[in-house]
């Protein structure tokens, strides 16, 4: 077995600063749920190292924060749209605990080192 290759993923040289990039990146999503624009930043931080998470653990992760960002953007759009008719309204609130909710798993999961689930939820 290759020395790279633990749990039968594997492990690129920059390990520790890829996972040090996906923590920053969770925690820009987090802040966005105040501040708002940092989801903008992390977003662009995905799909710039997204290449290079390939193969490891920390892939199913930017899949994870990459789902995270266009469902709850297309959802808030949609609730934007929609709550001039007050049906937007539920929409957003559910559009936004969905995202705290995907944003604390994907840190749980994170945190001991482990690929995240595909699923919405």
């Amino acid at each position: 077995m290759n020395d790279k290759t633990i749990l039968g993923h594997n492990q690129p040289e920059n390990q520790d600063q890829l996972k040090q990039y996906t923590l920053i990146i969770y925690v820009l999503y987090a802040v966005s749920i105040i501040v708002g624009l940092t989801c903008i930043a992390a977003i662009i931080m995905n799909y710039i190292k997204r290449d290079e998470v390939q193969g490891t653990w920390l892939a199913s992760h930017f899949e994870w924060q990459i789902k995270t960002f266009w469902v709850t953007l297309i959802a808030g759009v949609i609730g934007f749209v929609l709550s001039f008719i007050l049906i937007g309204i539920p929409i957003l609130l559910a559009a936004t605990i969905w995202f705290i909710y995907r944003i604390v798993k994907g840190l749980i999961v994170f945190n001991d080192n482990k690929p995240i689930g595909d699923g919405w939820f």
